[in-house]
Formats: C-alpha cells, sequence, structure tokens
C-alpha cells in the first residue's frame, strides 16, 4: 500500500498541531507522512508544567511561539532550522508499539547519508553521538501517530535560552553543557545540503516504495481551524495545568521524570495532576478523574492505578514508581 505525503502548508505552531490531530482522528485507514516545520516555537510534551519548562522572560522578548501537544516526553524548540515529521498508521499487535518500528527508517535514511546515526535512551536519535532528534507517540482508536523533529541546521543558541534545564534531568550542567548533547546533522554531512534538498531527500526515503500526494478537503481544512481555535490557540491549552496544590513530590526515574500535584481534603484526593518527560502515548485525564474522591492512601491509590494500562499512560515508568512519588516524598 503506498504512503500517503501530507503537507500542512504553515509555518504556524498551533495549526500544524490541529492539522496532525485532525489526519489521526479523522483517517482512519492507511498510512501518511507528514513533514512540517514549525518557526521559533516552544513545544512542551502533554503532561509538562509549561512554565516550569520555559524562560519566561526569554520566551517574550524573542516572540516565541508556546504550545502543548499530544504526545509525551520532554519540550523541544523548534526554528526554521528544523524538520519535524509524522507517522500516522494502524497500532497492530502490541510489539509493533516500539518507538523502533518508527525510528529504524530514520536512522537508516540519515546512515544513506553518510552519518554515523543511531536509536539511543527511551526516544532519541544520535549522530557521532549528539542528539539531533526526538519522538514521541500517541494511540486512538487502533491508530497510532509516532512523531518527532530532526535538527538539521538549527539555532543552538534560541535552544539553550528558551528551555529551562531541568536540574533532576541535568545535574551540575550549565546551559552550555545542555548545548553540548545536542547537534545539527548539518554539520555532519559528508557532502552539504540545504534544507530543501534534506526535505526532499527524506520525504522519498520514508515513503519507501510507494508514495501518493495528498490533500486535506474543504471541510477537514476548516475542521482544523476549528481544532486550532478551540484548543491550540488557548491558554487552557497551553498553559492551564498549572494550579497550586497542597502536596507536591518530583522524582526522576529510569523511565523519565515523574511530578505529582495533588489537592487533598478530609484524607480524599479532590484534584490531582501529573507532570513529567515520560513517554504515555494515551492521554492521563481518565486516570486523573478515577483518582479525585480516592482516599489518599497508598492501598487505595494502588487499587485505582490496576485498573489502566500504566505502560500506555507512564511509559517507562512503573505502577510502584507512580506510588512511590506519591507517598515517599524524596
Amino acid at each position: 500500500m503506498a504512503v500517503t505525503y501530507l503537507e500542512t502548508g504553515s509555518l504556524n505552531p498551533y495549526y500544524n498541531l490541529a492539522f496532525e490531530e485532525l489526519v489521526l482522528e479523522r483517517r482512519r485507514d492507511g498510512e501518511y507522512l507528514l513533514l512540517w516545520q514549525n518557526d521559533n516555537t516552544i513545544v512542551v510534551g502533554q503532561n509538562q508544567n509549561t512554565e516550569a519548562e520555559i524562560n519566561r522572560e526569554f520566551v517574550e522578548r524573542h516572540g516565541v511561539n508556546v504550545v502543548r501537544r499530544s504526545t509525551g516526553g520532554g519540550a523541544v524548540y523548534h526554528d526554521l532550522g528544523n524538520l519535524n515529521y509524522s507517522f500516522i498508521t494502524d497500532v497492530g499487535d502490541a510489539e509493533r508499539l516500539t518507538m523502533e518500528r518508527f525510528t529504524r527508517p530514520i536512522v537508516e535514511a540519515l546512515r544513506n547519508l553518510g552519518l554515523q546515526a543511531e536509536a539511543s535512551g527511551r526516544n532519541d536519535i544520535l549522530v557521532a553521538g549528539r542528539k539531533v532528534s526526538g519522538t514521541a507517540q500517541r494511540i486512538v482508536r487502533g491508530r497510532i501517530l509516532h512523531h518527532g523533529t530532526l535538527l538539521f541546521d538549527a539555532n543552538p543558541g534560541m535552544v539553550a535560552g528558551a528551555l529551562q534545564a531541568d536540574p533532576a534531568k541535568f545535574q551540575s550542567k550549565s546551559a552550555k553543557s545542555v548545548r553540548s548533547r545536542i547537534g545539527n546533522i548539518r554539520d555532519f554531512l559528508p557532502v552539504d545540503l540545504e534544507m530543501e534538498a534534506f526535505w526532499e531527500y527524506l520525504k522519498k526515503a520514508l515513503a519507501g516504495g510507494g508514495m501518493a500526494v495528498g490533500c486535506l478537503t474543504a471541510e477537514e481544512l476548516a475542521a482544523v481551524e476549528e481544532l486550532k481555535h478551540r484548543k491550540y490557540d488557548t491558554w487552557e491549552w497551553n498553559y492551564g495545568r498549572s494550579p497550586q496544590y497542597d502536596f507536591t513530590n518530583k522524582r526522576r526515574f529510569d523511565g523519565g521524570g515523574l511530578e505529582v500535584r495533588a489537592a487533598v481534603k478530609e484524607g480524599c484526593i479532590v484534584n490531582i495532576v501529573f507532570y513529567g518527560d515520560f513517554l504515555s502515548v494515551s492521554p492521563l485525564d481518565g486516570l486523573t478523574a478515577a483518582l479525585e474522591g480516592c482516599a489518599f492512601r497508598r492501598e487505595a491509590v494502588a487499587e485505582v492505578l490496576d485498573r489502566f494500562d500504566i505502560r500506555e499512560l507512564f511509559g517507562g515508568i512503573t505502577r510502584d514508581e507512580v506510588l512511590d512519588t506519591l507517598f515517599y516524598v524524596s
């Protein structure tokens, strides 16, 4: 089956994420490849506390857009030196949920350009030991979205200035050290390419044996605009998940960082939020709703957690690690 290739035709991050979500929700058959760019944007993970991830003064001074995506993982900076990709297809069996299913073609495409590329850690792609890509994914009714960003010729000063370095993730490292972790693909190419040529190469490499160039219908494009206005343009979506709570704790595990904030009244949870860069593939709304009214005791919370697929919600963070974050304050 040929892969359907789509472009958003926009550099607006709020529009682009709405476009991507529309394809995931509405196009229920076939395989899709999207290549797209955001201009001057911080994209925070679905479960992150936005204010804790951005350098507010820098963002306002440089007119940086801030948007929340619908997948897990950490915050990233996008500019026109980045190229973003999205795969949308059927979930298939459980073994096909692995990141490697989707990172492999990216790694192979980079290697075919003469680069020392490899998948690393939970969701990174490295070239010559430097991070050039981070990825995340989400499942909706039997369909999976896997997307990532490729640092081709990004501005490292903007990356370092716009994002706050999480001290739990970068212990005793300065902003300069954080910058040193990343690299631009263009710097490692044996033969130089412009972004336009890299885009065209990647489109053909990722489409594989066959590609059909597609487009959204007028009705679908109108739905993209509506979704952008209703969700991605709003303060509530991008910033509004950061209320004050009575109880807070934050820990870091092999599967990522986890922060919990809970309001507890008369021994019961009345509101709870989980933040972190863990690689969830499903939203946490169902879990947080189920925990409201639950007794704030380890045994009671464990019973609620056992109703859910913890791997889908928290990626590599385990049930017991969630409980430890709630009940063993570090």
